[in-house]
């Protein structure tokens, strides 16, 4: 398991595009504490501490994180990051609160596995990956980290469908009308020696 990102966050009084401008000179990120049953809140954090953060765990917006405010450790999950057009620094931060038994949509990374036991794999196969992350709706305390589609037993031509992938607990994609391919493992590409002694005729022709 990863470890725990903490924020250090304090208030802010204004709203607006000054303000705003007024906060990234300070060194900081202004931000809005949003969902739950209380109202919203303006926020600040270290945009430093934020970068750092981004470099530990890439998968930052789909994971739930710590934010210290006013003496209280508050679950949240980075939401929607605002960058900049040109730079892509971070402008401006959503978090949402992370409440027990609410759920959230995340996309979350795939990880294929049992490539040894995968026969279309051994037989000189190719895996042709559909799909590197799946979106799935799940509890926000419980966001998995990565989705495993097991390869064992498939052999060339076969695809993997998400209805061979065992999911977590109360986790579910977010596409629910058709049983939609992650990969396929597709015969290798290999150039005929015919097709390659063409080609190097067609190359001689427009040399001359």
């Amino acid at each position: 398991m990863s470890e725990q990102i903490v924020f250090r966050a304090e208030r802010r009084e204004k709203a607006g595009t000054g303000p705003a401008r007024a906060v990234r000179r300070q060194g900081k990120i202004p931000a809005i504490l949003y969902g739950g049953k209380e109202p919203p809140e303006m926020i600040a954090i270290g945009f430093n501490e934020f970068q750092r953060a981004v470099v530990r765990n890439p998968r930052l917006t789909s994971s739930v994180v710590i934010l210290e405010l006013d003496g209280r450790r508050i679950p949240v999950v980075p939401r929607e990051v605002q960058l900049h057009p040109v730079t892509d620094l971070p402008l401006h931060i959503d978090f949402l609160r992370a409440e027990a038994g609410a759920r959230i949509e995340v996309e979350v990374p795939v990880e294929f596995v049992g490539q040894e036991q995968c026969p279309g794999l051994r037989r000189g196969g190719v895996l042709n990956i559909v799909r590197r992350a799946i979106e799935l709706e799940c509890p926000i305390d419980a966001i998995p980290e990565r989705i495993e589609v097991d390869l064992a037993g498939f052999d060339i031509g076969d695809s993997v469908h998400i209805s061979h992938v065992k999911l977590p607990e109360g986790v579910e994609p977010t596409i629910r009308d058709r049983d939609f391919t992650i990969c396929v493992i597709v015969p290798p590409t290999v150039a005929t020696e015919g097709a390659a002694e063409g080609e190097g005729e067609g190359e001689g022709g427009e040399e001359t």
